[in-house]
């Protein structure tokens, strides 16, 4: 007799805050999601490309060259159906790529849930 195993999506979530970053990654991990947790975009460029994610949540200031917008480009780039969601404490400078989603930090657990859920 064969057991079914529960197949979890990824998700990444790049976030220089380690704070916010871990509040994230829990939420997701409660989500029935595998987690990826990566620090800076370049990193989270490896990973996109490495493990096909289903969902990517990165703020849009991050350490090293590359921001988080340009880093949500690049995942749909990579996938045009990978949702991805950018956060930040500042207002956005310009437009966001299509289907991208904005949060304000800080994120609260209900409002990503919702999201998560549609």
């Amino acid at each position: 007799m064969g057991y079914a195993r529960l197949v979890r999506q990824t998700a990444i979530v790049v976030e220089d805050d380690t704070i916010q970053r871990d509040m994230i990654a829990l939420l997701l991990e409660e989500g029935h999601f595998d987690v990826i947790q990566c620090e800076d975009a370049e990193t989270a460029a490896l990973a996109i490309k490495m493990r096909h994610p289903s969902l990517v949540v990165t703020d849009v200031k991050l350490t090293g060259k590359m921001s988080g917008i340009e880093l949500a480009r690049l995942a749909l780039d990579c996938d045009p159906g990978v949702r991805v969601m950018v956060i930040s404490g500042l207002p956005l400078v310009g437009a966001l790529p299509d289907g991208v989603k904005f949060f304000p930090k800080p994120v609260y657990p209900p409002a990503l849930l919702r999201e998560l859920a549609l």
